[in-house]
């Protein structure tokens, strides 16, 4: 209750006053690894997992979930939300990688500079994504992974993430957000996703932390949003699942509806939109919620 309750507050909250949630939230952050006896279906889990460095700066890391097995893999990027802003990190996530990893999923959940690290915002919080992304071709050999077979995973602010970095081959080559060879990205799962930047300054989403990851407003800089909204990249000729709660109420449910409608008009027949019937915010990346079997069913059969 305390985690939600805190979840919450971050959420419908200035980026201050939260210390208290941060500190007791993000204690595991530490550790470098999380149960390996069994996931909340019980499939047990192999040891791990294992945290890389993908860069010198201290966000800059993964943890590595390996399923038994020989492989090679197909690997799930996992990307956690929070508002862009360092009050939550990749533990957020770690119950849910168990839950994909015990299906037979490799998954790489990524941390990253968000606002209130040092150097973080635009660029740099999608320079460490990008990053985060193509390390999986230096250590694909060594844990046996399916660089044919990556698809992105990310929740609210994750999900803009998660379908920004598989449209950033769409940009200029001489884009350093590009980057000089990207990872090809199979496909996309957005769970409650921020998938249109300018929209969720119009919707209050997150009180307007996108204006702060993107050091101003649409008409300030409009090139920001140009090149790092989802949106404004369509078509992105992936296939790209939409996943949201019809009892959402801190990423509206219109959101994704707005996003699907927008990909239809450009041409991208590959965007689909599955709404689950009442699930809020975190019931889509909690495997104990009810909604939880269906979440995983729809991300196990985009990634296999």
């Amino acid at each position: 209750m305390f985690r939600r309750v805190c979840r919450i507050l971050l959420l419908t909250s200035t980026l201050g006053g939260l210390s208290a949630c941060a500190t007791s939230e993000n204690t595991k952050l530490s550790s470098s690894s999380s149960s390996s006896a069994s996931s909340s279906t019980g499939d047990v889990l192999p040891a791990g997992p294992v945290r890389i460095a993908y860069g010198a700066r201290p966000e800059q890391f993964g943890e590595l979930r390996l399923p038994q097995g020989n492989g090679p893999f197909p690997v799930v990027v996992v990307i956690h939300g929070g508002c862009w802003v360092n009050f939550y990190g990749l533990d957020l996530m770690h119950d849910m990688s168990d839950a994909l990893t015990a299906q037979g999923l490799a998954t790489w959940n990524i941390e990253y500079r968000r606002l209130g690290d040092a150097e973080s915002n635009y660029p740099n919080t999608l320079l460490d994504v990008g990053s985060a992304v193509d390390h999986l071709r230096k250590i694909a050999v060594e844990h046996h992974l399916d660089l044919s077979k990556v698809t992105t995973v990310g929740h609210s602010a994750g999900g803009h993430l998660g379908v920004w970095v598989a449209a950033r081959s769409k940009l200029d080559a001489q884009n350093p957000l590009r980057g000089s060879d990207p990872l090809p990205i199979r496909g996309s799962v957005a769970l409650a996703g921020v998938l249109d930047l300018a929209e969720s300054l119009n919707l209050g989403v997150c009180n307007g932390t996108a204006g702060k990851l993107m050091q101003g407003t649409p008409a300030e800089v409009p090139a920001h949003y140009a090149e790092a909204s989802p949106k404004e990249l369509l078509p992105i000729s992936i296939p790209q699942h939409l996943i949201h709660g019809n009892a959402d109420t801190l990423v509206p449910l219109v959101m994704s509806q707005h996003y699907l409608e927008a990909a239809k008009a450009a041409g991208d027949a590959g965007v689909t939109l599955d709404v689950i019937d009442g699930a809020d915010h975190f019931d889509v990346i909690t495997p104990s919620s009810a909604q939880w079997p269906t979440v995983m069913k729809i991300i196990v059969d985009v990634a296999r």
